[in-house]
Parts: structure tokens; C-alpha cells; sequence
């Protein structure tokens, strides 16, 4: 199995702090992610001022502010978005952040010059942005929350598209068109990860659903993983062990913090307990050939049997039930034999526990 990828999800718990973000990368790096993701946008572009919040948004920041103001207290600019990508590559760990409005992709791309871009579930039948992420020729990773099978096939077709760069007008057929073409399924085998997830916070564990990452595999064919929101860190070991090849976790400082996103977070110990867990998990899934381990072979003949001598046995007296049977350590004649052996000749005398030979 390829090492699992994962992104220590910092999202908004910076609470729109430049320094908290960068601590937030000091846990990440500590933790042994492989990236720190953040979350890039314009809020004015994001969301509309008569937009609600979410219910878990109204327990955890109250009902007296819009979803717009929230998310404006949120926000980093670009300037800072470059300082803490630099301090990102000083400190070795990849830069990721998921763009929710097109200026916010052309930034990643060109300004920061990002590895890969990662879309929300939220964004999954967002067009546009869809179509500027693949048209970027960045790899994308994309969200599957709250999605059925169709639209994740509607977005897979935009991406295509987009991939391919076709000069046709973008629409619906064209599209389709993109997806079902040879070329289009091959880009998008070598650009996209799906990730199953749960868009719920916290998700509930009877809500996780994780046969649904083989259902992705099998029905796409790409590579595919797992954004967890659930408390705790079983779900995304499990995750690992059924072959998610990209893990996505919340995290913060402190789950005490204000702001939407802490209370579904893990704090910086559980984060690196969750990292340390699936590198395990790695090492233990191994290759699926079945075949005896060299610590194995160490322990075979200490573990297995032989045939040996119930009693004293002399030379010429024929093996029954009540002189032949079956002891530690293994290295002699397998118990296999042992029907064999009753009513044969001892070609020698045996001592009681001693191997017998044929």
C-alpha cells in the first residue's frame, strides 16, 4: 500500500490570526502530517448577507450574527495567506488550502503556486470553480459530502473538461462528453482523489458510512479517501485500514476556542495519536500475500509438532495410539505421518518424548 497522505485540516480555528495560524502549522509539523490546509475566500463573493448559518454553527457562535459576518471575522487576506505559506516551506510541510471563489483559485495557483487544490463538499456542484480548478492542471481533491453518485459524476465531467481544455463552450453535454471520453477518464485517473465524507459537525458514527469509500473506488475508479469529521480519532484509523488513500482531520489548539469548527476538532495530542495510528495501520496492512513472516520463521519450530514417543518404544515394537503422539517442537516428522506410522516396525529403540523417524 502507498503511504497514506494526510492533511491535518487547520480550516478557520486560526479565528482569522495570522500567529494562531502559524501555531496551528508548529502542531501540524509536529504531528507528522504531510499538510496543513487552510481555507482561502473572499467572503463577499462566498456568502450572501441573508444566509443563514448552520445549526452547528448557531450552537457553537450564537444566532446574533449573519453567516457572512462570521465567516468576514474568519478571513485572511492574501498577504497573509503568503507569509504563511513561506512559513510552511520554512518549516517543510506542504501548503494546502481549499478555494471557495475563482479569484481565490487563480491566487492559490499563481500567487502561491500550490501542489494541489482541495474542494469542499460544499463546492461539489459549483461549476465554475470546478471547472478554474482543473483548468489550473493542478491535481484536485475533491469532497464528496452530501452528494449523490450523479453529482459527483457531474462534477468528475467538469473537471474533465476542464482538464482536457477543450475549446468548446462549456455545458452540460459537453460535460458528459468530457467524462465518458477516453481521454477525459484518463486525466482524471491521473489528477483526482475522491474523499467520502460526512458533512456534518460532529458526524454522528451511524452516519459515517465507511463501505461508501469502496463504492467510490469501484464506481470511479480513482483514488480515493476520507474527511473525517467525527470526535475522536477510530474513525480515520479505520479509514486507513479499508484503503483511504488520503486522510483529512480537523484540528485546533484548543476545542475551548470560539468560533464554529473547534468543538468537531482534535486538539494537538489526538492529532499526532491519529497520524502515529495510521502509519501503523500502513505497516500492518502489508502486501496480502499469505506467507510465513521471517519473525515467523523464527517461531515455527518452537510453535509446531512432531510425532514423538508416549513411552519408551524398543526396536521392533510396532507404533499404536498408546506409544505415538504429537509434541512440541516441530522439526521432525510432521503429524501428518501419524497414520502412517500406526502398525509400523521401530526400526530402533525411543526414548519417551524423543522424535521418531519413518
Amino acid at each position: 500500500m502507498d503511504r497514506v497522505f494526510i492533511i491535518a485540516e487547520a480550516g478557520v480555528n486560526h479565528n482569522g490570526s495570522l500567529e494562531l495560524a502559524k501555531q496551528l502549522v508548529d502542531v501540524a509539523v509536529q504531528a507528522g502530517a504531510d499538510a496543513v490546509k487552510f481555507q482561502t475566500y473572499k467572503a463577499e463573493q462566498l456568502v450572501s448577507a441573508s444566509a443563514p448559518k448552520a445549526d452547528y454553527q448557531i450552537k457553537t457562535t450564537g444566532a446574533t450574527e449573519s453567516q457572512l459576518e462570521m465567516i468576514k471575522k474568519l478571513e485572511l487576506n492574501y498577504r497573509q495567506f503568503i507569509e504563511l505559506a513561506d512559513y510552511c516551506r520554512a518549516k517543510r510541510i506542504e501548503f494546502m488550502s481549499s478555494p471557495f471563489d475563482l479569484s481565490s483559485v487563480d491566487f492559490l495557483v499563481q500567487e502561491l503556486q500550490v501542489c494541489r487544490l482541495k474542494i469542499a463538499s460544499g463546492e461539489i456542484t459549483n461549476a465554475p470553480l470546478l471547472l478554474r480548478a482543473a483548468q489550473s492542471n493542478k491535481p484536485v481533491i475533491l469532497s464528496t459530502g452530501m452528494s449523490t453518485l450523479g453529482e459527483i459524476e457531474m462534477a468528475l465531467g467538469v473537471l474533465a473538461f476542464g482538464y482536457i481544455g477543450s475549446n468548446e463552450q462549456p455545458s452540460l453535454r459537453a460535460f458528459s462528453e468530457a467524462y465518458i471520453s477516453d481521454k477525459g477518464q484518463k486525466v482524471l485517473q491521473e489528477k483526482v482523489t475522491l474523499l467520502h465524507c460526512t458533512t456534518e459537525y460532529p458526524a454522528l458514527f451511524a452516519e459515517v458510512n465507511l463501505r461508501a469509500i469502496n463504492t467510490l473506488r469501484t464506481a470511479y475508479g480513482l483514488a480515493v479517501g476520507f474527511s473525517d469529521h467525527t470526535p475522536g480519532i477510530t474513525i480515520p484509523i479505520a479509514a486507513a485500514a479499508l484503503g483511504a488513500q488520503v486522510i483529512e482531520k480537523h484540528f485546533t489548539l484548543d476545542r475551548s476556542l470560539p468560533g464554529p469548527d473547534h468543538k468537531a476538532s482534535l486538539e494537538p495530542q489526538e492529532l499526532k495519536d491519529m497520524v502515529q495510528s495510521i502509519r501503523q495501520v500502513e505497516q500492518a496492512l502489508g502486501n496480502g500475500s499469505k506467507v510465513p513472516t521471517a519473525s515467523e520463521l523464527r517461531n515455527r519450530t518452537v510453535a509446531r509438532k512432531s510425532l514423538v514417543a508416549w513411552k519408551d518404544i524398543k526396536q521392533g515394537e510396532r507404533f499404536s495410539m498408546d506409544n505415538l503422539g504429537v509434541k512440541r517442537p516441530g522439526g521432525g516428522l510432521s503429524p501428518y505421518y501419524y497414520w502412517d506410522m500406526l502398525g509400523q516396525i521401530a526400526g530402533r529403540d525411543y526414548r519417551v518424548d524423543e522424535q521418531v523417524e519413518r
